[in-house]
């Protein structure tokens, strides 16, 4: 398989001074963009246009996360903050713009008409997720089922694209990687007190907690010694560290079965790529054949 080179042509569209100097953004989105090149490469039709793809696809990807990251507070800002907001509202749109311009010169028109359409259903559902966080009816389960349909959504329609076991695996696959992300992500989420907010152990203790603890959730009466004192009631690290293990091996399982020594190879590089060594969490390797 040919080395995973989507950064460094990425880089070609992200490395502006201007951008580096003033703002961050988002990580590109690795296990899913490693899982995408793998899968393209194993069917000899699109293996040449497998980058083409990618990149066409992480870009969007990295247009809407820079969006996510806009600052809708309108409090004043200052300067430095000012000129970070505007580039990251300028990066997103370009981003977002140069997946179009790539394509169309390679002339793949119903590439464009495909993820524009997953684009679409992306936005739809951050619609839908934010109105059931405002309006508090929202559950954990909940919460990480539409996480992972966020995480999903932008590369499922590469099941259209796919043939024969590699399209009937692929949303399987796509979903099991996607989950393991927002697990590893929720994992970090929880120690922070800063993005503990609206995070799955925010939803979990919204459900289970009591109402005392409740209240100062929404009042935000919140500090690092009552976050660690909830994830030690309610064992909220352990509990995702739990899942994450369950979802590794549900993706090592399934990549056993697709008969690909090569595709087995980069899933459970990018599986334990996913799991941070402190998690304590090992998937079942060894089970998967």
């Amino acid at each position: 398989m040919k080395t995973y080179r989507i950064p460094e042509i990425a880089q070609k569209y992200t490395g502006y001074d201007m951008i580096q100097a003033h703002t961050t953004l988002p990580d590109l989105s690795h296990a899913r963009l490693r899982m995408l090149v793998a899968f393209l490469d194993q069917q000899p039709a699109l293996k040449g246009h497998s980058e083409l793809y990618t990149v066409a696809v992480a870009l969007v990807q990295l247009g809407m996360d820079t969006h996510d990251l806009i600052d809708t507070d309108p409090d004043q800002r200052n300067e430095p903050e000012m000129r970070s907001r505007q580039l990251k509202v300028l990066a997103g749109d370009y981003f977002s713009a140069t997946f179009y311009q790539l394509l169309s010169q390679a002339g793949q028109i119903e590439m464009i008409s495909k993820i524009s359409g997953a684009v679409c259903e992306v936005n739809r559902l951050k619609v839908t997720l934010y109105v059931r966080m405002r309006q508090q009816k929202l559950t954990a389960e909940q919460y990480l089922e539409i996480m992972v349909q966020l995480r999903s959504t932008m590369f499922l329609f590469f099941s259209d694209v796919l043939e024969g076991l590699l399209s009937r695996a692929w949303a399987e696959v796509l979903s099991g990687i996607s989950r393991c992300e927002v697990l590893r992500d929720e994992l970090f989420r929880s120690e922070s007190l800063e993005r503990f907010e609206r995070s799955w152990a925010y939803w979990h203790v919204m459900q289970e907690g009591t109402e005392e603890e409740r209240l100062q959730l929404l009042q935000h009466r919140c500090d690092n010694a009552f976050i660690s004192a909830l994830d030690k009631k309610y064992h909220l690290r352990e509990q995702l560290s739990e899942k994450l293990k369950q979802s590794a091996s549900s993706v090592l399982a399934l990549a056993g079965k697709l008969e690909s020594d090569v595709l087995l190879g980069e899933l459970t590089s990018i599986v334990n790529a996913l799991i941070d060594k402190n998690t304590g969490c090992t998937p079942a390797l060894n089970e998967t054949r």
